[in-house]
């Protein structure tokens, strides 16, 4: 990202200049928006189909009838839930934390207006997040789907409400993390990546706005609208996607990549933890992205010899010697920085978070930005979301968790 003003102490509080005129904290690849977008909408739209079968097939493994997981008849509707507050916004829509009127859960609902959805071409993006929700049902490191649905002009996700605040939130704060934290959120993201990847799925935008913390601390990673599904290993993708930041370096060159992209992504965001700044940063973007492909990665001893071991196994160019790029998660598992962590009692969340942020509740926002919710809550979601009128169905859109029994849901 180019900045023309003098940086701030850290590269966090840099970028925490946020305008909700442009999408750059919500992943819309600062800068590099239209042009990623543009070219990542030229595959074919195989994918939509795919998202249709594999809502069957999962209705059948987890003994759901296909009546309330893939029928545009939903039950819910936007008049189910009370609007509580803004806590996020992006290109299409808004992200509200609502509260179910009859049973009284807390739940993040993404509002996405279809006007606009279809005038910039991202259909399939939006049905991949919806295929990848769907599969990913109450893993402990990702944001699970409770309901999915539509009107004739809007898409509804109904989300587990995370409130602990983003990572890219408390870096913006605090500059850096100490080691073992930064260890722990790796740790944790990389269980998350793993599991995508068990499933065929390349997550591609990986970066601190995209990990959130729950109120307990552990990660919690959201945002699938990069996904890519049906990547089996030594599958490779051609789309130019992701986060300047945070690109690997073969997706640059426009090579044929791997799901070893994800690895390299987890390598950028661990050294922002540890050194406040990506691993190539520049303000010059030409600068930046010549750095990724050319620059001598440079790590300061702030850090323990395991932790920069890790990071040149992650920030590996050459993706046959990168850490993970042969046997995945669990090359990561063996490294040197995690020798004391039992990754079984991690994945059941037993392993005690560094920092547990302060939350006295669900309507506590004081770990998400003011920028989002200073702004009103629209008088209603109709008035928010359907001003463009009625537009195309999206088929195989609504879904209702197999494991949601409509009570009150535990904030996380």
């Amino acid at each position: 990202m180019t900045v023309t003003q003098d940086r701030p102490m850290t590269y966090a509080k840099m970028r925490g200049l946020k305008s909700f005129f442009s999408a750059l904290l919500k992943g819309k690849k600062v800068g590099l928006s239209v042009f990623l977008h543009k070219l990542a909408s030229t595959q074919q739209l195989y994918q939509h189909l795919d998202a249709q079968k594999n809502v069957q097939r999962k209705e059948t493994e987890l003994k759901t009838p296909v009546s309330s997981a893939d029928m545009e008849t939903s039950e819910m509707k936007p008049s189910d839930f009370d609007y509580l507050k803004v806590i996020g916004t992006g290109s299409f829509g808004k992200v509200l934390l609502v509260r179910h009127r009859e049973q009284g859960g807390y739940y993040a609902v993404k509002v996405l207006q279809k006007q606009m959805i279809v005038k910039r071409k991202e259909q399939k993006h939006v049905m991949v997040e919806r295929s990848v929700l769907q599969k990913t049902l109450r893993h402990p490191f990702l944001v699970g789907l409770h309901f999915s649905f539509q009107t004739p002009s809007t898409l509804f996700f109904v989300l587990d409400y995370v409130n602990g605040g983003e990572l890219f939130y408390h870096l913006q704060r605090e500059g850096s993390f100490p080691e073992h934290r930064s260890a722990f959120y790796a740790a944790e993201t990389a269980m998350a990546l793993g599991y995508l990847h068990s499933l065929d799925i390349v997550y591609r935008d990986l970066k601190p706005e995209n990990i959130l913390l729950d109120s307990e601390g552990h990660v919690k990673l959201t945002d699938f609208g990069l996904c890519k599904e049906g990547v089996d290993v030594g599958g490779t993708m051609h789309t130019f996607c992701g986060t300047p930041e945070y690109l690997a370096p073969e997706v640059l060159q426009g090579r044929p990549y791997s799901r070893a992209v994800d690895w390299w992504g987890l390598g950028a965001v661990l050294f922002e933890m540890f050194y406040g700044l990506p691993p190539f940063y520049s303000r010059s973007k030409a600068k930046m992205l010549d750095n990724i492909l050319h620059a001598p990665l440079r790590l300061h001893c702030k850090v323990s010899p395991a932790a920069r071991s890790l990071l040149r196994g992650l920030l590996e160019r050459d993706v046959s010697k990168r850490l993970g790029g042969s046997r995945d998660l669990a090359e990561l598992q063996e490294h040197p920085l995690f020798a004391s962590l039992d990754w079984d009692d991690l994945l059941a969340r037993k392993v005690r978070p560094p920092f547990i942020p302060r939350v006295t509740g669900p309507c506590d926002i004081s770990y998400i930005d003011s920028a989002f919710t200073l702004q009103p809550v629209p008088s209603s979601v109709t008035e928010c979301c359907q001003a463009g009128g009625a537009c195309e169905a999206f088929p195989g859109f609504s879904f209702m968790s197999p494991l949601e029994h409509m009570d009150a849901q535990p904030v996380s």
